[in-house]
């Protein structure tokens, strides 16, 4: 995924409120937890110096965010409400971010305990720059829908509160 992860927490967030969920920080924790996992990229180019692929870091791991779910929700059960639901919003869309790098974007599913990379679908290298392989694949357009969806759900919003 390139350009679907904000937009793909955008709809997390708007669907948790028609869920009935309500906080006046679930926006912003749906947002950030869906491009959270893409933190890593600071230190693959600061710090790594590109030597790793950056899903390979442990912020790209889904039993992080499993694990992260689960605390959180097991908070919103004990404390019924508060900080917990943003805390499960920013879990869920981390694990979003997560399934939807799946697609094509080959994933440790079971890490740490294994080190062999999965992915639904392989992105030929046809072309050059590499991104362009990206950007001309099948899976952009699962993105753009995505993205679509996003922009169609925040103006009708805005003509609500309009």
């Amino acid at each position: 995924m390139f350009i679907a992860h904000l937009p793909a927490g955008y709809l997390a967030a708007r669907g948790a409120e028609r869920c009935g969920a309500k906080h006046p920080l679930l926006m912003a924790a749906c947002l950030l937890g869906s491009i959270a996992p893409d933190f890593d990229l600071l230190y693959f180019y600061l710090v790594d110096s590109c030597r790793h692929h950056h899903h390979s870091y442990c912020i790209h791991w889904p039993v992080v965010w499993l694990g992260l779910l689960l605390l959180s929700g097991l908070w919103l059960l004990w404390r019924r409400g508060g900080v917990a639901i943003p805390a499960v919003a920013f879990s869920a869309s981390g694990l979003l971010h997560i399934a939807l790098d799946g697609i094509v974007g080959d994933i440790q599913l079971f890490a740490p305990w294994s080190d062999e990379y999965y992915a639904l679908a392989t992105v030929p290298a046809l072309h050059k720059p590499w991104w362009l392989n990206f950007f001309l694949h099948w899976s952009m357009g699962i993105e753009l829908l995505i993205c679509v969806a996003a922009i169609y759900l925040f103006f009708k919003n805005l003509r609500k509160q309009a």
